[in-house]
């Protein structure tokens, strides 16, 4: 049995966050844990309220379940805050984890700061050295980066310099900047192209769905270019039977 971690942030709509992460790992035949960064209030229209989980407890929970299961594979999705960053860095250090997929969360789909303070800037100093993957989509890597990304060769350019703060792989996803949804990867060697076509409408979560799918690959020993093709597939298939529960955005059926 393969086991994958995440720690993210609960979305009570199961679209987004720990919730969707768990069904991912799921589907693609690993066992899931889930500690929670923070809880959010919102629906599939947006986000309204965020609850901090206190960092005392949140510590607390990391430690309890990492004395116990050692999982093939993390993932981080929503980490609100400089010091949530730090702990999750100790912990795994601390505790020897491999195998490390940063989501790094900066805004949801509705345009709500997802961090606060220095966040950004403690993730890549604490956690982008520990990383095996990172996945920032086009606007959390302008961000990250301070480069205009407005074609493909600024993805590359911003993946070069993202690179450079530790992390082994970098994966910039960005298909709305063309007519096929286009990432891409850099892993210090070479840049891969990640293409497939582009399924029209609003989708909650795809950032999220296709980085749990990357750590369930890895908790099943795929390298990461083939990780990350098989995220690809698996986000596209997702997206082509997601569901409309809500009047708001669409949910990926993964």
């Amino acid at each position: 049995m393969r086991i994958a971690l995440t720690i993210a942030g609960s979305d009570p709509t199961g679209g987004a966050g720990l919730q969707a992460d768990l069904k991912t790992f799921k589907s693609m035949g690993v066992y899931g844990l889930s500690v929670p960064s923070v809880l959010t209030v919102q629906d599939t229209g947006g986000v309204f309220d965020i609850y901090e989980v206190p960092p005392s407890f949140f510590s607390a929970q990391l430690d309890a379940i990492l004395k116990d299961i050692s999982p093939d594979a993390i993932k981080t999705g929503m980490l609100y805050s400089p010091e949530i960053i730090r702990i999750v860095a100790q912990k795994i250090e601390l505790y020897s984890l491999k195998n490390l997929v940063i989501d790094p969360v900066t805004v949801s789909s509705g345009g709500v700061p997802l961090v606060k303070g220095e966040a950004l800037e403690t993730m890549k100093d604490y956690l982008f050295p520990l990383a095996r993957v990172i996945t920032p989509n086009i606007y959390e890597a302008s961000l990250l980066t301070g480069i205009n990304i407005d074609s493909e060769e600024d993805m590359k350019d911003a993946a070069v310099k993202l690179r450079e703060s530790g992390a082994e792989v970098v994966i910039i996803t960005g298909g709305h900047l063309y007519r096929f949804a286009t990432d891409i990867l850099w892993d210090g060697a070479e840049f891969l192209t990640l293409q497939s076509e582009r399924v029209g409408g609003e989708y909650h979560g795809t950032g999220c769905v296709f980085s749990s799918a990357i750590t369930a690959c890895l908790a099943l020993r795929y390298d990461v270019k083939e990780s990350a093709v098989r995220a690809k597939e698996f986000v596209l298939s997702a997206m082509k039977s997601a569901v409309s529960p809500g009047r708001g955005m669409r949910i990926l059926n993964n």
